[in-house]
């Protein structure tokens, strides 16, 4: 797309640190780091969400994650790292173009697990846990 930065950084046309490249995707440094070495992920096709994404685009994207995750963290000396995709404008995916964020994690570094995203759970019984697990194998 003509006005997606991703696909900007992705055909150089916007400068970019690149950490990462292979046919099917490509990483560079957040220009926004919520840590040192966070590395945005993307597929080098224009898709905007996780769904969107043909068998061998989604397989090149998961295995750039693969590759990227433990070199950020080996770089950085992180011992772990968040490893997140916003799917969706309500999610927080600022650009319709599918990424994943790679974030370095330290002891004390204030951020929480994902599911601190959330001020409370969902209390769901069981038969409402298996209608919708059905209804999600429906949907695939």
């Amino acid at each position: 797309m003509d006005d997606c930065l991703f696909c900007g950084i992705v055909a150089g046309d916007v400068p970019s640190h690149t950490v990462y490249e292979s046919e099917t995707a490509y990483a560079f440094l957040d220009v926004n780091p919520l840590a040192r070495g966070h590395t945005v992920v993307v597929p080098r096709d224009h898709h905007e969400r996780v769904g969107d994404l043909p068998d061998e685009a989604a397989a090149g994207l998961f295995r750039a994650i693969s590759d990227v995750v433990p070199a950020v963290e080996a770089a950085v000396d992180a011992p772990a790292s968040t490893v997140a995709f916003n799917n969706g404008e309500e999610a927080g995916q600022e650009i319709p173009h599918t990424h994943c964020h790679v974030i370095p994690r330290f002891a004390g570094d204030g951020a929480g697990a994902v599911h601190s995203l959330f001020a409370t759970t969902e209390d769901l019984s069981e038969e409402e846990m298996a209608d919708l697990a059905d209804a999600i194998r429906t949907e695939q």
